[in-house]
């Protein structure tokens, strides 16, 4: 019985939480939504091109209804998005959601392998900075700064040049989809998942080195040391996971910022990800592909 209380307060955060969520996604599409039709210009006359007559260009406005109030059209818009309906792009007449979904899970296994990879090697290293301290820890904190301080961009240029153009050991640019070559993939994703990863490693172990130091210093680890278990036990299994909250939020919070990353590092190696299509999109003026896009990034922002 003395647990319900506690599931009665749990279940009313969780409502809360996907409450808000909601809330928060729905005022991102129509701040989005506004600031993209609104300032779209003629948007007719931008796909037709400027040599489009005038009856044309009525005519494409009619049909794409952008002559209707701008309330109505982002109603009618969000009435069909919460089908998962979230319209055509007006250049290649192909579903949003289809080139959304197509390009998620490329994105995805980028982020989320850099992400995992991120999370093992910072907690290594931070253990390791916090346990030997001294020159050792000095060492790591100022490699984390520059890990964290190099932009990602200018990693992938030359993880690039050294191991894709002078070395030969993976390709420079493409995407092989792990349904036709698992080697192939994973020739196809190191390269970026290592320039995603440097960033979000550096930050991330700075957190655990912190953390690992203050939870040393407490109580419950001069016991464990006094009964005599290992230095190795009293770190990883009972330090670390106390540690582990700072170092968790940290690094959902570099999730999102892989996001973002994937954006620039999917350009720079030729892979069909939903950054590849940002960037296409947005240089089209493609505004449902655009739209699709941010409520697709807003929704994994609020479940991260």
């Amino acid at each position: 019985p003395a647990d319900h209380p506690r599931e009665g307060i749990m279940l009313s955060f969780i409502i809360r939480r996907v409450v808000s969520g909601v809330v928060l996604v729905a005022v991102i599409s129509a701040v989005a939504f506004l600031l993209l039709y609104a300032g779209g210009g003629d948007i007719a006359r931008r796909i037709l091109g400027e040599n489009a007559t005038a009856e044309t260009v009525a005519k494409k406005t009619e049909e794409l209804g952008l002559n209707r109030p701008l309330l109505t059209q982002y109603t009618d818009w969000l009435a069909s998005a919460f089908t998962g309906n979230l319209g055509r792009s007006w250049f290649t007449g192909e579903l949003v959601s289809v080139s959304v979904t197509n390009r998620l899970a490329v994105t995805l296994s980028l982020v989320i392998g850099a992400t995992l990879i991120s999370a093992v090697i910072a907690i290594i290293i931070g253990v390791w900075a916090a346990r030997r301290g001294g020159a050792v820890d000095g060492t790591i904190q100022i490699l984390s700064l520059v890990g964290f301080a190099v932009p990602g961009f200018l990693i992938a240029l030359i993880l690039v040049l050294i191991f894709a153009v002078n070395l030969h050991w993976f390709k420079a640019t493409g995407y092989v989809p792990i349904g036709t070559s698992f080697s192939g993939w994973i020739s196809s994703v190191t390269l970026p998942i290592i320039a995603l990863s440097i960033g979000a490693i550096a930050s991330v172990a700075v957190q655990v080195r912190g953390s690992v130091i203050d939870a040393t210093s407490r109580d419950y680890v001069r016991t464990l040391r006094a009964r005599g278990l290992s230095e190795r036990s009293v770190i990883y299994k009972h330090v670390l996971r106390n540690a582990g909250g700072p170092a968790l939020a940290v690094l959902a919070l570099q999730f999102v910022g892989l996001l973002g990353g994937a954006v620039v590092v999917e350009q720079i190696f030729s892979i069909p990800g939903m950054g590849q299509l940002s960037v296409r999109s947005t240089s089209l003026g493609d505004i449902p592909v655009v739209m699709g896009l941010v409520i697709t990034f807003a929704i994994l922002v609020v479940v991260v």
